[in-house]
């Protein structure tokens, strides 16, 4: 394997599992709020955390064999992560929906990026993201559906997604910029 291949490959897993991380955090804090003023959303919320913690499992699993080590930032995705849940949920249901959409929007957007990169490169990796990807587009899917109009929707989800992605470049030092190049300069190897 080329090694410019390999270091995308590191980065991607490096991204992927700080990201469950944050995520744990933000689902964690919503359903500790959730638990007392929106009870009716803690199983989507209960269940969603039980999903980020298994994806966090997984990659950091599949972290030694490709030479990947977790981000050294990962207290920033703890703080943050758990700082929007709480936030989020002591805004109320539609917050939370909010949240859940811009952030599983965010991801998915990488993950597809990912995905594309993977084949023909790592097909392992590959099956394991598309097995996230699709409990991910779940909680999505299942966010959209229960957003409720609002002016602060828009601003709000701008703002998380924005904060997303700015975690995401500072914890891996703008590495992320050079992965998703990499991701979006090198064609498929099985095209013709």
């Amino acid at each position: 394997m080329d090694l410019s291949v390999g270091k995308t490959i590191a980065r991607i897993l490096k991204v992927n599992h700080a990201g469950e991380f944050g995520a744990i955090r933000i689902y964690r804090a919503q359903a500790f709020v959730a638990r007392r003023l929106i009870p009716d959303l803690l199983p989507f919320l209960t269940e969603t955390l039980d999903h980020e913690i298994d994806h966090c499992r997984k990659f950091r699993a599949a972290m030694p064999e490709r030479g990947a080590r977790p981000c050294y930032a990962m207290n920033l995705w703890g703080i943050g992560g758990y700082a929007l849940g709480l936030l989020t949920a002591l805004m109320g249901r539609n917050a939370v929906m909010v949240c859940t959409k811009a952030v599983e929007a965010t991801v998915h957007r990488h993950l597809e990026e990912q995905l594309a990169f993977l084949t023909s490169r790592d097909e392992a990796l590959k099956a394991l993201i598309t097995e996230i990807q699709i409990q991910e587009l779940g909680h999505l899917e299942y966010a959209q559906m229960r957003i409720r109009p609002s002016r602060f929707n828009a601003p709000l989800e701008r703002l998380i997604v924005v904060a997303t992605e700015t975690v995401i470049w500072l914890s891996t030092q703008g590495a992320v910029t050079r992965m998703i190049r990499a991701l979006r300069a090198r064609p498929d190897p099985d095209a013709s």
